[in-house]
């Protein structure tokens, strides 16, 4: 299968993740960074779903799974460990709805990659489900390599991007962009020293000597 890679803005639309085990926890804490309206259906939900739900992050409908459950929902993700429920999910989905089940033994319109998360940045990979293990391994190297100061580094580039914008066009633009790049900035910045690359970004706009 040759998935097509997407970044999805899911603010404010329903997502119903169908199950309350530990792969319906992983689905909703991979949607808890967005402002997604997750909702879970299930008869019961693990320690850490209930600790969600607690703190108003997840909706529980603690029920079993019915079609109505499903109006309304942009994703929808069969969690169940019983096939039969994974199957009236898979009859209950809309053509235009999108489904994952988690037991691939029916429709799977898409799959969740691994994500290391820095703020705007976002860094995803996936084997298509060819190898789990080395998807893990692959984010672990990922995680060391991007630190959380690519936060406030990424932050930086957009705030600055936007100010030579406003300020420069043409070759000029293209110029002060391709410095924004500059190695020093991102030293900086993982030296926890943002003063610096204000300072310089000023200098670069002719606001500071």
């Amino acid at each position: 299968m040759n998935y097509f890679p997407l970044l999805m803005n899911l603010d404010y639309k329903k997502v119903v993740i169908v199950g309350g085990g530990h792969v319906a926890r992983q689905k909703a804490e991979a949607l808890l960074p967005t402002k997604a309206q997750v909702t879970v259906i299930s008869p019961v939900v693990t320690e850490k779903l209930q600790q969600y739900i607690n703190e108003g992050l997840v909706t529980w409908k603690e029920k079993s799974f019915e079609p109505a459950d499903l109006d309304d929902a942009a994703l929808i993700f069969a969690v169940t460990n019983d096939e039969e429920v994974n199957n009236a999910v898979e009859d209950a989905a809309q053509h235009w709805q999108l489904l994952s089940r988690a037991d691939a033994k029916g429709r799977v319109d898409f799959i969740n990659p691994a994500v290391v998360r820095r703020g705007e940045f976002v860094l995803t990979v996936s084997t298509s489900g060819g190898s789990p293990g080395l998807t893990r391994k692959v984010k672990g190297e990922l995680e060391e390599q991007y630190g959380e100061h690519y936060a406030q580094y990424v932050s930086f580039l957009r705030n600055a991007r936007q100010r030579i914008f406003q300020k420069y066009s043409g070759d000029e633009k293209k110029q002060l962009l391709a410095e924004l790049l500059d190695p020093q900035l991102l030293e900086w910045m993982e030296q926890g020293d943002k003063q610096k690359c204000e300072d310089w970004l000023l200098k670069r706009l002719g606001e500071r000597p």
